[in-house]
């Protein structure tokens, strides 16, 4: 038994009993999971609250304790047309809530992916997507305020002028506490221009740069074996009308749906790899010709972010791990990328089937461990739908990576060394830990995995 173990058995404050893996409790109230918490609890820690369950490490999971799943608690509180605030509980989908507040003619700000992931899950963990203009990179930042039942059982509130505790709070991966309740700043639905280019490694290296330094919102397509890059560009769009809700659907229908399950069927009924992936690549190929040039030129977060799927999440049968680059140098390793995936497939024959997904992160200083804290970042997101391989490509993408400077979130980039979070996020992590143990000192929220980098 740990040291740490036989403290909290000797400390009597919290019981520890035996558990034969971990339990799951979906409280359908708020009490429930405060009750779960508290000192009288029959519950074990570790204690870790989940979601959609999208997570591509181990940072929702504990091979004991108590998984907390907050997907019931999914009511819209209230929706503030006046002040341009929601508040919500953490288990409501982000496309429910976004056709939500459509119908009062409001948004959300900044552009996300996986839009089945709850609300909870994207205020503690990272959500991406390609955001611009005065939207925060990152879903936590739209939080004002938040509620959480902390390690001890105890409710509190976070307000929005308690900016330092805000922080720690946004991004903190379920490590402070259980977030029960969250208001988010909306707005008006306001409309942009969308134009969809396609071009080479070598010509989108060229203009990376500059794509890096303009306030535009970038979401592209890598297919690094047929050196073809598919850039989705979205700017103001002043006087734009927004297209119908109809063609988004389309869209992501085509991208998050259709390629994950025609590709696990070639995968099932080709055997011979090098006939299954040029058909896979020609199917890339037409569909993001059709979905990101034929489709769409215009649009606005409301009708972008309405897909929302409680029982087809993407997330749920793809591998995936993301890494953040510093954008000032991705001219250089969008094109290395490339040259790695072409010798990782002739060294190991594994390469992923889904194109390679990017965004453009701005500067993002609303949480200790933002990624673009200090700089604006470039995602990229390998993707596929085969196990047999990923891990190993995971590690080797890892490796790639830190050799370039990139920047992991715990809830999505696989293969993380236990001491290389220390080295990039530098001060605000020590802060972070600090905070940390002040809130949870006996660790009852830690699992294994975080265990490895925040104890």
């Amino acid at each position: 038994m740990s040291s740490n173990a036989m403290h909290l058995r000797r400390s009597g404050r919290f019981q520890s009993p035996l558990s034969q893996g971990p339990i799951v409790l979906r409280p359908a109230r708020t009490a429930e999971a405060k009750n779960a918490l508290g000192p009288k609890s029959h519950y074990a820690a570790p204690f870790r609250p989940m979601g959609a369950n999208s997570s591509a490490t181990a940072c929702t999971s504990s091979p004991s304790g108590t998984l907390v799943d907050l997907t019931g608690l999914n009511k819209i509180r209230n929706i503030d047309t006046d002040r341009h605030t929601v508040t919500v509980q953490p288990g409501v989908r982000i496309g429910d809530l976004a056709q939500e507040l459509a119908t009062h003619g409001l948004e959300l700000g900044g552009g996300h992916d996986l839009m089945s992931r709850t609300v909870g899950g994207a205020v503690a963990g990272g959500c991406i997507g390609p955001a611009f203009g005065d939207d925060g990179a990152f879903f936590a930042s739209q939080v004002e305020s938040i509620r959480v039942i902390t390690p001890i059982g105890k409710a509190i509130e976070i307000r929005h002028d308690q900016k330092n505790l805000l922080h720690a709070f946004r991004m903190s991966f379920g490590m402070l506490g259980i977030i029960y309740e969250i208001k988010l700043r909306v707005r008006p639905i306001r409309t942009f221009a969308v134009t969809h280019r396609r071009c080479t490694f070598e010509q989108f290296g060229a203009v990376a740069e500059k794509l890096a330094r303009i306030d535009v919102g970038l979401k592209f397509f890598l297919l690094p074996f047929r050196d073809q890059v598919y850039l989705d560009i979205r700017r103001v769009g002043t006087g734009t009308t927004a297209s119908h809700r109809i063609p988004w659907k389309v869209k992501d229908w085509g991208e998050s749906t259709v390629l994950p399950h025609v590709f696990k069927s070639i995968n099932r009924i080709v055997p011979v790899p090098g006939v299954r992936y040029r058909v896979i690549d020609e199917i890339s190929k037409l569909t993001q010709g059709i979905v990101n040039n034929r489709l769409v030129n215009s649009g606005s977060n409301s009708t972008a972010l309405s897909s929302s799927s409680k029982t087809n999440d993407a997330a749920k049968k793809l591998h995936y791990s993301t890494w953040f680059f510093p954008a000032a140098d991705f001219a250089i390793v969008v094109q290395a990328y490339r040259d790695f995936c072409l010798r990782i497939k002739e060294n190991s024959k594994f390469r992923c089937d889904m194109p390679t997904v990017g965004f453009r992160i701005g500067r993002d200083r609303s949480a200790l461990l933002s990624p673009s804290f200090d700089e604006p970042m470039i995602a990229l997101r390998a993707i596929s739908t085969q196990a047999k391989g990923w891990e190993d490509f995971a590690i080797d993408f890892g490796d790639f990576a830190r050799h370039w400077g990139g920047s992991p979130l715990f809830n999505q980039t696989r293969e993380i060394p236990a001491d290389y979070p220390a080295q990039v996020y530098g001060s605000r992590f020590d802060f972070f830990r600090k905070i940390r143990r002040q809130f949870d000192p006996e660790n009852r929220m830690m699992n294994p995995f975080l265990s490895q980098y925040f104890l």
